[in-house]
């Protein structure tokens, strides 16, 4: 891919359309050379419409892609968070290896289409169904390695923390067993997967979440990775029983507790921060740290909505995650984000930032995601920017929700008329893995997608 030349007729870049683009991936796969207004070299390849940053999809359960759509009915008198959980935890049990990988190879196929090219895996499938460690305790990081592999994504796999089952459970449950993992194997999780050395795949820490991880183990983990410069990731504050639960055990809320017990930084990424209070938010803010929304799945399971105008006041870091995969696609996820906020407050445009120069909601949103989901990866470098991998997006001008949309407008129509992914080609590190809308690894992947969902629902 040395010297290898595109050329797009527009491309979004720190913020805005330019025109006439011409991009240079360099040997590293990654941008050697971003110029506007430049004449089409006759050897660069012409790109067939206006050029996009892919998105990093910041918070990614890969093995809940099996259970999307199978959770929709209700038997008893009540039905949330928990109880989807447990219905969940039976195809955690069940799940292979060789199944995950088939199910990952599919979701993350899905994903390119959908418009992002890395994703973060929030990885907690450790052990065998029995809870046994497998010979390889690899075995199932290496099946979602081999998948991102295989589906042309990068990938930032966060081995997951996992001791106990609550607050006030000194151990897990059983439907938990092959969640274990305590920071010893965590850390040998993290450095066996970057001794493989893989092309596009890097490895930072999880967090289950305060109420699975006490609070010694947590010191023990911010003196481990002290200096290490991979993220960290944490789910909190999703639900109010949770909330509930950490007030009761530690006097205080989850973000507050962990606000003010560690010392948060840029590595830090709090997953959901659904039940936040504006103080918790400003100290989150001052910290550094950053936060990652994930719209679809908050909405489908009945967590409750984020305070967005908060978040988005600040400085705070700002990422999407498709979570339990019930949205592949991330115009639709902040779609989500802000019609969420729109049906709650009774107003339009909410995310809109005409006050500091950004009066499009689709814009606004779309860069607070591209530089946060940077951050939740890793990356120092993200975008059309020399430095940052050669990753893009081409519009497709004749979806039906951006036929006959002026330039002005394509982000705003992507975002709130166009209801399927609407991408011609993505590209990852100077590679096309997307053409004509289609991925060149689908069929064989639904193939072995439908054969591992067989195997699970007989």
């Amino acid at each position: 891919m040395t010297n290898h030349l595109l050329w797009a007729p527009q491309a979004w870049i720190a913020g805005a359309w330019q025109h006439d683009v011409l991009l240079r991936v360099g040997s590293n796969g990654c941008w050697a050379e971003v110029q506007a207004n430049q004449p089409a070299p006759a050897a660069a390849q012409v790109l067939p419409g206006p050029v996009l940053p892919g998105l990093v999809d910041a918070h990614s359960h890969a093995f809940q892609r099996a259970f999307a759509g199978l959770a929709e009915r209700r038997d008893g008198a009540q039905d949330d968070f928990w109880s989807w959980r447990t219905r969940m935890y039976g195809v955690a049990l069940r799940i292979t290896p060789a199944q995950l990988r088939a199910v990952a190879t599919q979701l993350y196929t899905e994903l390119l289409r959908g418009g992002y090219t890395q994703v973060c895996e929030f990885h907690y499938l450790h052990h065998s169904e029995s809870g046994a460690p497998y010979a390889d305790p690899l075995a199932m990081s290496r099946a979602l390695v081999d998948a991102a592999a295989t589906a042309g994504i990068g990938l930032t796999l966060l081995p997951v923390l996992y001791q106990r089952a609550g607050f006030d459970q000194a151990t897990l449950r059983g439907d938990q067993r092959r969640f274990a993992a305590d920071l010893p194997q965590v850390l040998a999780l993290r450095d066996g997967v970057r001794a493989l050395a893989a092309p596009l795949v890097d490895a930072g820490v999880a967090v289950h979440s305060l109420r699975a991880v006490p609070p010694e183990a947590l010191h023990a983990l911010v003196r481990a990775v002290a200096h290490d410069p991979g993220p960290i990731h944490i789910h909190i504050a999703e639900q109010t029983a949770e909330v509930h639960d950490c007030l009761a055990a530690t006097g205080t809320r989850p973000i507050e507790w962990l606000a003010r017990e560690l010392p948060l930084d840029a590595r830090w990424q709090l997953v959901h921060a659904t039940h936040a209070l504006p103080a918790e938010i400003d100290a989150v803010a001052a910290s550094g740290a950053g936060v990652v929304l994930c719209p679809s799945t908050e909405a489908n399971l009945g967590d409750g909505l984020a305070d967005l105008p908060r978040w988005l006041a600040g400085s705070t870091p700002l990422a999407l995650g498709s979570d339990s995969q019930v949205c592949r696609h991330w115009p639709e996820e902040l779609r989500w984000l802000e019609y969420g906020q729109r049906l709650t407050l009774q107003q339009r445009n909410v995310a809109a930032r005409p006050d500091i120069g950004m009066p499009s909601t689709a814009a606004h949103l779309y860069g607070r995601s591209l530089a946060g989901g940077a951050a939740a990866a890793g990356f120092d470098h993200w975008g059309l920017a020399v430095g940052a991998r050669a990753d893009l997006l081409v519009l497709n001008q004749r979806a039906p929700g951006l036929l006959g949309v002026p330039g002005t407008h394509w982000l705003d129509a992507l975002v709130f008329a166009t209801e399927a992914p609407a991408f011609s080609q993505v590209w990852v590190a100077g590679r096309r893995v997307v053409a004509g809308g289609v991925h060149g690894a689908a069929a064989a992947a639904e193939d072995s997608f439908q054969a591992a969902m067989q195997a699970l629902w007989a």
